[in-house]
């Protein structure tokens, strides 16, 4: 635990009376080591001339001043390689300081929040307390880049694995089904996730091979659990490059077929990460397998290509609204206001609505309230090996009656 009055801060903001009034808190707080400034030169200048002893741990960071404003500040600040973390403390409103926050984070730098003025001794004391020094906060090191090769030998080597993650009907508590999520069983490096080798795979022209592999795995799956009373729907992604050519149809339709899976437990979750040049094979593939009652769902709705278009041009009958806007939409209007647009949307549709990233009390409240179909995230489970799906089943049933939803005659 570092002392406070170890903890180096330099206080930026054009109004002296803020300067005065936030040198009084900190100081009343146990910070001993202040340093004011006025101007964002000013504040540049001592950051420059200043050895890697004394550099500010942090900086409370006011955004609009005359002159370099706090946002261009924050750009410098990235020239400089400053190590140490921000704080933003303004009188501009919640969708400002949102937008700058995730700013600031896209430029690697630290930050541990914003506060509005007036600041109170409570809550900058609060937002203070998440400092920790760079040896025990920095991030682990950049991931590894993995080579089309590396990709290719693993598929031959059957080393890709599938997890399924559990999504749970919100009204009632019901496990419905399952999304399958590939992992890489590394020989060296463990478990690699699928950011590493997606990119590498669509890439390459291996995004057919890995998610057939994928998929084949999913449907036996599928029939060991059909076969242990455990009926689950299960979800598969796939990126639209395996929908360039109809042979995805075939397979697809064949190895459902052949693990005896019917194809409304089947939900082909698209995920487009790019546009597509040429609509007509992916509209026809989707369009059929519909036909065939395959399930679709649009994924990750509201980022990247997922979009409106989409719903006009494709007949999906789910929607997963992005997790970016679930948690924390309970307390966040901007969030809430785009979990409401979605959901709207859906049910004008007659869509089915699953809400990923459902990660605690307050965000399956929400789902709750507003009436979603479906939650998925870790509140529910992370994602899990085959074997342990039943056993989490009965916990999380166990959980269902004594937690989400008690019995009203339960002390009778």
């Amino acid at each position: 635990m570092v002392e406070r009055s170890a903890v180096k801060i330099l206080v930026l903001d054009d109004e002296s009376f803020m300067l005065k009034l936030l040198n009084r808190i900190l100081s009343n707080l146990g910070y001993a080591s202040i340093t004011l400034c006025d101007s964002g030169g000013a504040a540049l200048e001592k950051i420059a001339n200043t050895d890697a002893d004394t550099v500010p741990d942090v900086i409370l960071l006011d955004l609009n001043m005359p002159g370099m404003d706090g946002i261009e500040f924050v750009r410098h600040l990235v020239d400089l390689h400053y190590p140490g973390s921000l704080i933003l403390v303004s009188g501009e409103d919640e969708r400002i300081l949102q937008t700058t926050e995730k700013l600031v984070r896209a430029h690697k730098i630290p930050i541990l929040g914003y506060l509005h003025k007036p600041v109170t001794p409570d809550a900058l004391a609060a937002m203070l307390g998440k400092w920790a020094p760079p040896s025990a906060s920095a991030p682990g090191t950049a991931k590894k880049v993995y080579s089309a090769d590396e990709l290719r030998a693993a598929l031959k080597e059957s080393e890709l694995i599938n997890y399924y993650q559990p999504k749970v009907a919100v009204a009632s508590g019901e496990v419905v089904g399952v999304e399958t999520l590939v992992r890489w069983r590394h020989p060296r490096d463990g478990i690699v996730f699928p950011d590493q080798f997606i990119g590498v795979a669509e890439a390459s022209g291996l995004i057919d091979d890995l998610t057939q592999t994928v998929f084949t795995a999913a449907m036996t799956q599928a029939k060991a659990w059909q076969e242990a009373r455990l009926p689950l729907r299960i979800a598969v992604n796939v990126s639209m490059d395996n929908l360039a050519s109809i042979d995805f149809l075939n397979f697809v339709a064949e190895a459902a077929a052949k693990e005896g899976i019917a194809p409304q437990n089947v939900v082909l979750e698209v995920t487009e990460s790019r546009l597509m040049q040429d609509t007509r094979a992916p509209l026809e593939i989707l369009t059929r397998l519909r036909l065939k009652r395959f399930r679709l769902s649009i994924d990750d709705f509201g980022t990247g290509h997922s979009s409106l278009a989409q719903l006009r041009d494709i007949p999906f009958d789910e929607l997963k609204i992005d997790q970016g806007f679930v948690h924390r939409a309970s307390t966040d209007e901007t969030l809430r206001a785009i979990y409401d647009a979605s959901l709207s949307l859906a049910r004008q549709l007659n869509m089915e609505v699953v809400a990923e990233g459902v990660q605690d009390q307050e965000d399956w409240e929400l789902l709750r309230r507003t009436g979603c179909d479906l939650a998925q995230g870790a509140f529910v489970s992370r994602p899990l090996l085959p074997e342990d799906v039943p056993g989490w089943i009965e916990l999380w049933r166990e959980r269902v009656r004594t937690q989400l939803f008690p019995r009203e005659d339960a002390k009778e």
